[in-house]
């Protein structure tokens, strides 16, 4: 059953075989996304594929090897967003890796990859609620530190035609995270300790 957001027009899903369809749909729809990476650059294997068709047939094996973590956003029946989540080995490929690894202390439990939210529906909530359901999840799975690399929007002139896909930074901060270092001139890497949920079922 969906699960329902702090958004209430909003339900979430994770991406299994059975929304594999929904999110196909939504991918298809916004030609591949980032030029056919079917949300892959973050995983182990990245754009390996070499081509839009690769990435989604390596994409849908490893969700049929229910290897994915990731947090659907629906509008009715209709999937409109997602956010990717996992720990540092699921999710190896950050953006600015050099610079991350510089002055690491300890690798979070978990990261949020990309957040993405189809035409037609950008600026209405979309994004939170896909973040939002990823908090969730991560509560329900024992809690820990999660770890984003949002870009910085404040002090920053408008970037037309620019889609943040790791998320902007003012809406992790509404979301109660912080600021750890700077990875890049726009990028920082922001962190949020969650804790447990007691009356999650396991598994």
């Amino acid at each position: 059953m969906p699960r329902h957001t702090a958004q209430a027009s909003y339900t979430t899903r994770p991406l299994t075989t059975d929304t594999w369809g929904d999110f196909a749909a939504l991918v298809e729809a916004n030609n591949g996304v980032w030029g056919g990476c079917w949300c892959m650059g973050f995983h182990p294997a990245g754009f390996s594929g070499g081509s839009a068709e690769a990435n989604r047939e390596n994409k849908r094996a490893l969700v049929q090897r229910g290897e994915v973590r990731q947090i659907l956003v629906y509008d009715d029946e209709q999937c409109v967003g997602w956010c990717q989540f996992g720990t540092p080995t699921d999710l190896p490929n950050i953006k600015n890796p050099r610079a991350y690894d510089k002055d690491l202390d300890t690798l979070p439990d978990w990261r949020i990859g990309c957040v993405f939210t189809g035409k037609g529906h950008r600026r209405a909530g979309v994004a939170r609620a896909a973040v939002s359901g990823v908090l969730e999840a991560v509560a329900a799975a024992g809690g820990g530190v999660v770890e984003a690399y949002p870009e910085q929007v404040e002090s920053r002139a408008p970037q037309q035609g620019a889609y943040f896909h790791t998320g902007p930074e003012s809406l992790f901060a509404e979301l109660g995270f912080e600021r750890c270092r700077r990875i890049a001139k726009w990028r920082w890497v922001m962190r949020r300790h969650v804790v447990p949920d007691p009356d999650a079922r396991p598994g």
